[in-house]
């Protein structure tokens, strides 16, 4: 059997982590997460670079991206995934509470795979989380040599 691919969480607040986890499981995602509190480490974690020198990241199922971090923003972040030959296939899923239509526009232009406002509700982010899903793997269609 092969082995899951891994999700990347890009988050600074331990809160939305926690909704976000919890969400995760109730839509019984078993993949392996990795959370990244800033987009610094998230491009270290990518690149293995700094401590996860030694670690292999993986090929990733997504990546599910805020857009406010510290050090480096998520645009950031998704202009680096989507620049990159190695990477710019992997889903990037902006899961932001920013409503601002330049984060969106800016978003798309960059090749965000999805622009996901942060529900208020638990209820609501479990309904989100599923339609990401839904979206991955019936939806989604990538090349033979990255699927």
């Amino acid at each position: 059997m092969a082995k899951l691919k891994r999700i990347m969480l890009v988050e600074d607040s331990q809160h939305d982590i926690e909704l976000i986890m919890a969400a995760l499981a109730a839509n019984n995602f078993v993949n392996e997460v990795f959370v990244a509190r800033d987009g610094a480490e998230a491009l270290d974690f990518l690149y293995g670079r700094g401590q996860f020198a030694q670690q292999p990241n993986g090929d990733l199922a997504a990546v599910l991206l805020d857009l406010k971090l510290p050090k480096i923003d998520g645009l950031e972040v998704l202009e680096q995934i989507k620049a990159d030959p190695a990477l710019k296939f992997a889903p990037v899923l902006m899961l932001t509470s920013s409503r601002e239509e330049q984060d969106l526009i800016r978003s798309h232009d960059l090749g965000v795979d999805a622009y996901v406002v942060k529900p208020v509700s638990f209820y609501d982010l479990v309904g989100a989380i599923k339609q990401i899903e839904l979206f991955r793997d019936s939806i989604n269609e990538l090349p033979d040599s990255v699927s």
